[in-house]
């Protein structure tokens, strides 16, 4: 039985001037899963991020968060309804001229009453919670890697205790081991914490470690959702090359090869 939705757009129409990116978009995103988001580029995955998130209001169409529609909120309603999600940009998107534990730190500090000490020390437990050395939070985001970074990003999206996590090509340019790493840890957190996430990405490896379920945008749409196994049967040119193709073989595992 598939839970109730967490997010739910009907008829949704995204656009920059007379360029259209999304138009009759329908789509609802269950509650307590990991949802990848995938397609060509340019289909408009991080638009939709965007959209649902408010950072780009749509021409037409309804968009729902928890039941609430953000569009009609009141100022202090709506702050309060975009504390209960964390988002992680493609680029961590970390302020350059602050610590790893001052960019933590920076939500609890706009959102919360909380002590200095307090805060200081929750962001130090959410540093620790990404996967990262305590020591880190004392580095600025030049003193990092590239998967040191992501994770210092995750850290600040996790830093208001979200019920839902938005992640934005979270393992693009790492290498696979620190890849399979950061999907690893995911998944470990997104049960722990009972977290619904919408995850936008390219990486067919990441969609088999961490993805209950998967939307293919195309054509300014929704395409299709479903397990990979479900989407593997959709008779669509794009969706078989991704999931058929050799990339997409190579990354199933065996016994989904053998199917």
């Amino acid at each position: 039985m598939t839970a109730e939705p967490i997010i739910q757009i009907w008829d949704l129409k995204v656009a920059y001037g007379s360029s259209v990116i999304l138009e009759h978009l329908n789509l609802d995103i269950p509650k307590g899963e990991v949802i990848g988001v995938i397609g060509p580029s340019g289909c408009g995955k991080s638009v939709l991020l965007r959209a649902i998130t408010g950072l780009k209001p749509p021409e037409s169409g309804v968009v729902e968060v928890f039941g609430l529609r953000l569009d009609t909120l009141a100022p202090k309603a709506r702050t309060a309804a975009e504390r209960r999600w964390g988002i992680m940009f493609q680029d961590g998107a970390l302020f350059s001229n602050l610590t790893v534990r001052e960019n933590v730190m920076v939500p609890l500090k706009e959102h919360t009453q909380l002590s200095p000490a307090l805060i200081h020390d929750l962001a130090d437990m959410k540093i620790r919670l990404s996967g990262l050395a305590a020591s880190a939070g004392d580095k600025y985001p030049s003193d990092l890697s590239g998967g040191m970074r992501k994770r210092a990003a995750l850290a600040r999206a996790l830093a208001l205790d979200p019920e839902l996590l938005f992640l934005d090509e979270p393992t693009a340019g790492l290498d696979p081991i620190t890849a399979a790493g950061f999907d690893t840890l995911l998944r470990a957190l997104q049960r722990a914490l009972g977290l619904t996430v919408f995850l936008v990405t390219h990486d067919v490896d990441t969609l088999h470690a961490t993805c209950d379920r998967i939307v293919v945008l195309g054509e300014k749409h929704v395409l299709a959702m479903g397990t990979i196994p479900e989407l593997r049967q959709v008779d669509h040119p794009w969706i078989q090359e991704y999931f058929s193709g050799p990339r997409g073989r190579a990354a199933a595992p065996n016994d989904e090869k053998r199917t």
